[in-house]
């Protein structure tokens, strides 16, 4: 056997490592001289020295195109092999262009990614589809942010109020055709409750200098403060509104405040219907619930509010009232009602005039004094769309109306029912 393995490995050795030398280097020419196609999909466009003044629609910050092209590339077979879309990039220099032309991408177009792959001398031809370049006016306007309803849930113990301000604005450059489009259509912000903790909100409500200021304002970090605009950028655009700086989220904590006076009873009556149904035939007929204190009606047991601040009640507790539209039991059998408030301009001015005047809230000092009134003004307006009875129990106060032989009858809903407070003598 060694013998055997002498001969084959050892006699003419000179011979056969020759042999392997030159086998090795003729399989390494024949290699490398392998040339194949390849056609890759995906490959980004970047476009330099775009004239001054101009710009391509899709164009984004870095110079990209939102457009990619599919290349077919001639070269050598094992560095194409190792290509795939991420590894390329093709370059279109833009001077001296006229305003639209048919692009040409050679090999020098083609610009390697990845620092451990040279494409300089692998790649003989490109074969590309017809690529139009179009270079339009560049413009700069400023474009409408609304800011919606937030979604998710607000932390146990607060309920949440309402977002300030509404509408802002973004500066932003772009194509003239896309800008337009933009300045027509507005763009939408949407933030998410469940990114604010309760424990953030508890640390800003110890750190109120008034301990009676039932809302809290939760401050939007600025990197919220972004918005997505895949025509004109592949990343998040900043915005720059200067009242991007007051942007908020107030909340406001979820206590039973006690209206301490009572709630008037009125009723309604339809034109339509007056021939028969009107203040003459029908009255509100007096009980337990309902007690008639020279001629006026009131509920006769503790009512409270809930997702208002202590001061929007002692403005409006003597003004509120529960109106009562009365029907024919032919179309209604049970009668609809509803809360409202009596003289509400008056009642809004003076929430915001005492608020004003109110040197400790810090966050309100320092707003303009026109922006001041406006975001006070939305969250008085707030409160009165989403005001709601409770009763002592925490549950939401309902009533049950209905006409019976010429009366009106008002109870509480049978779920809710407990002997109200007898009538003061």
């Amino acid at each position: 056997m060694k013998t055997l393995l002498s001969a084959i490995f050892f006699n003419h050795w000179q011979r056969k490592a020759v042999s392997l030398i030159l086998a090795i280097i003729i399989w390494l020419v024949v290699n490398h001289s392998l040339t194949s196609t390849k056609t890759i999909a995906n490959v980004p466009v970047r476009i330099i020295s775009v004239p001054s003044g101009k710009t391509i629609e899709g164009m984004q910050a870095s110079g990209r195109l939102n457009k990619r092209l599919t290349l077919s590339l001639v070269g050598n077979k094992t560095l194409l092999e190792e290509l795939n879309s991420n590894d390329l990039e093709v370059v279109i220099d833009a001077s001296n262009k006229s305003d639209e032309w048919i692009a040409t991408i050679s090999k020098k177009n083609l610009i390697s990614l990845n620092p451990e792959i040279d494409i300089s001398k692998g790649i003989s031809r490109v074969y590309h589809p017809n690529f139009i370049i179009r270079l339009t006016k560049l413009v700069t306007e400023k474009i409408p942010i609304i800011i919606t309803q937030p979604i998710g849930e607000a932390p146990r113990g607060y309920q949440f109020l309402d977002v300030w301000p509404y509408r802002l604005t973004l500066s932003v450059s772009g194509p003239e055709e896309v800008i337009k489009r933009l300045a027509l259509k507005e763009q939408r912000l949407t933030f998410n409750l469940n990114d604010i903790s309760k424990g953030q909100l508890d640390a800003i409500a110890s750190g109120q200098t008034n301990n009676q200021n039932d809302v809290v304002s939760y401050f939007v970090p600025d990197q919220w403060k972004q918005i997505n605009i895949p025509l004109l950028s592949d990343a998040p655009l900043e915005i720059d509104d200067v009242q991007a700086k007051a942007l908020r989220i107030d909340f406001v904590r979820c206590n039973l405040l006690a209206l301490d006076s009572p709630v008037l009873v009125a009723t309604f009556f339809p034109p339509e219907f007056s021939d028969t149904i009107n203040p003459d035939n029908y009255k509100i007929e007096p009980n337990l619930l309902v007690q008639s204190k020279n001629g006026i009606y009131m509920i006769n047991t503790p009512l409270f509010a809930k997702g208002v601040d202590r001061l929007f009640i002692e403005v409006v507790k003597n003004m509120i009232q529960i109106v009562v539209i009365a029907e024919p039991p032919t179309k209604k059998l049970l009668l609809d009602w509803s809360v409202q408030f009596v003289n509400t301009r008056l009642l809004e001015d003076a929430y915001v005039a005492r608020l004003i005047s109110d040197t400790s809230d810090e966050d309100l000092r320092m707003m303009k004094p026109n922006l001041r009134e406006e975001y006070l003004r939305n969250r008085f307006r707030s409160y009165m769309n989403r005001f709601q009875l409770f009763t002592e129990d925490d549950e939401k106060f309902s009533l049950e109306a209905s006409l019976e032989n010429n009366k009106i009858l008002i109870t509480q809903e049978a779920s809710q029912e407990k002997s109200p407070t007898p009538p003061k003598k």
